[in-house]
């Protein structure tokens, strides 16, 4: 993932934080590790997502964005990060403007960015959408991520992976969280390069697996569009009155 510090892009730094030099980026070379990427995708026949920043058309700042490649190495989408931290929003990036959701084998897939694990709505709206999983790529060492990014998985029953980079796995190891919650591979914490493995299976057996798609997810669906409506008791005094036993 592309992610350059704030205060080497500063123009203003390296100890004040000022409007981001772009200039400093090597785009060439950004876009020929790109390629590189996208045509190994194509040699080994796999989905691919990867960060890295998408340029604009001068004068605007870029996107911080995630590309998604097929199996025959062309950019199927690309998701551009809709929430920016302060920093961001003040001197570096440009904001996306809409969730991406796309299909591969049989699976829906949705993509989110960083501090946009703190914003609920991001992967409220990913289930709305009918994502079966959502693709979560973090720049921080934040033990707390994937603490909330493993609790949406519960909350919305699709997988969740979470992904970040090596020198952070001691405190927030990447891996795939079911959508009963529970984590079913994970990198090892040790501060190592590694690669985590799982089946998205639909029709797993599994209870974490297959109560979350089967019974929980319709039925919070249900729940919220309207199941208890015609349930309440808005007319009855012993349920409006809520100052006695």
């Amino acid at each position: 993932m592309v992610y350059p510090g704030k205060r080497l892009m500063s123009s203003a730094g390296p100890y004040e934080l000022g409007e981001a030099d772009w200039s400093r980026a090597n785009w060439d070379v950004m876009h020929a590790e790109a390629e590189a990427i996208a045509a190994l995708a194509a040699e080994l026949g796999l989905w691919t997502v990867f960060g890295s920043l998408h340029p604009l058309t001068p004068p605007r700042r870029p996107h911080n964005s995630l590309y998604v490649i097929s199996p025959k190495g062309a950019v199927a989408t690309r998701y551009d990060k809709r929430f920016l931290s302060n920093t961001e929003i003040s001197w570096m990036y440009t904001p996306g403007t809409e969730p991406v959701v796309f299909e591969a084998e049989g699976l829906r897939f949705g993509c989110a960015l960083c501090i946009e694990v703190h914003f609920p709505e991001v992967f409220a709206e990913y289930e709305r959408l009918d994502a079966e999983c959502v693709l979560v790529s973090v720049m921080v060492d934040d033990p707390v991520r994937p603490l909330i990014a493993q609790a949406y998985a519960a909350l919305h029953s699709y997988w969740v992976g979470y992904s970040t980079p090596a020198q952070y796995s001691q405190s927030a190891p990447a891996g795939i969280v079911a959508p009963g919650g529970h984590w079913i591979a994970r990198c090892p914490a040790n501060g190592q390069p590694a690669v985590t493995v799982a089946d998205l299976d639909l029709n797993s057996q599994d209870p974490d697996i297959d109560v979350a798609l089967r019974l929980a997810r319709p039925w919070r669906r249900s729940a919220r569009a309207g199941l208890y409506d015609d349930r309440q008791a808005p007319e009855d005094p012993r349920s409006n009155g809520r100052t006695s036993f």
